[in-house]
């Protein structure tokens, strides 16, 4: 009985007690999020690889044709019009060549520049999930040590130095005691998180507005309808390829009656 009075007469504890309650609860959601994300990028990854198997390879065959063509125009006509034409082409060959093998680019290793492998250290001393001080903590840092480690593979250092401010700004008050200044840490955890969960959002929301993203919602309803988009897409490649090497083979044979 005598707890029960006392936390009725203590408003500072009832709030304490509430923002306990709304950090876990926010904690919970921005684990669900990060997670969410996490899916929506391995499958548009994946959808990517497969994308660039069916069709990518196509578009790359295709446009290294049109710039052939191009080239061997500028052997029939000799003109400034098709000599920029050919340059053009090619460009937009080379592009296409790089986007469609674009997995040996990601293949190289990655060597991090040594100030971002200092920051990396710096913060993992903090949030790594060996220094938590129980079992929600230890949970928290888990998943601020993944973001961590996402941020590093990709060379955030500002991703990197948020959550070291953000570890900071939380524990300044460490040395205080008392509710008033756990309660302040649990004010500031509660809007980080909040922070996070509105940049997770932004972030999921760029990439299924992103073209991979639209084309793989277009072809998730080509497939409610049995359809496979990228299959079509293919076969309609490769019929514009059949048809651009044979007008390639025709203007040779009319650079070869001329002489050229």
């Amino acid at each position: 009985m005598p707890a029960e009075i006392i936390l009725q007469q203590s408003p500072e504890v009832a709030a304490l007690i509430e923002r306990r309650e709304r950090l876990a609860a926010v904690r919970t959601a921005l684990a669900e999020r990060e997670s969410g994300l996490a899916q929506t990028r391995a499958r548009l990854k994946s959808f990517e690889g497969r994308y660039l198997r069916q069709v990518g390879i196509l578009y790359a065959e295709l446009d290294e044709l049109e710039a052939r063509i191009a080239e061997r125009e500028v052997d029939l006509y000799d003109s400034e019009a098709a000599r920029r034409r050919a340059v053009e082409a090619r460009q937009r060959a080379q592009e296409t060549h790089d986007a469609a093998f674009s997995d040996a680019h990601e293949a190289e290793e990655f060597d991090p520049p040594p100030n971002l492998k200092a920051l990396f250290r710096e913060v993992a001393k903090r949030i790594h999930p060996d220094f938590a001080r129980d079992d929600a903590e230890q949970e928290h840092f888990t998943l601020l040590m993944m973001r961590a480690n996402q941020a590093y593979s990709r060379g955030d250092t500002e991703a990197l130095q948020r959550l070291l401010d953000d570890y900071r700004e939380v524990n300044t008050s460490t040395a205080e005691e008392g509710a008033a200044a756990e309660l302040l840490r649990i004010v500031r955890q509660i809007q980080h998180a909040e922070r996070d969960l509105a940049k997770l959002d932004a972030e999921e929301q760029e990439l299924l507005a992103s073209e991979l993203g639209q084309l793989h919602l277009d072809a998730e309803a080509a497939a409610g309808e049995h359809r496979d988009l990228l299959a079509e897409l293919a076969s309609s490649l490769r019929e514009q390829v059949a048809e651009a090497q044979h007008r390639f083979e025709l203007i040779d044979r009319q650079i070869g009656a001329h002489g050229r």
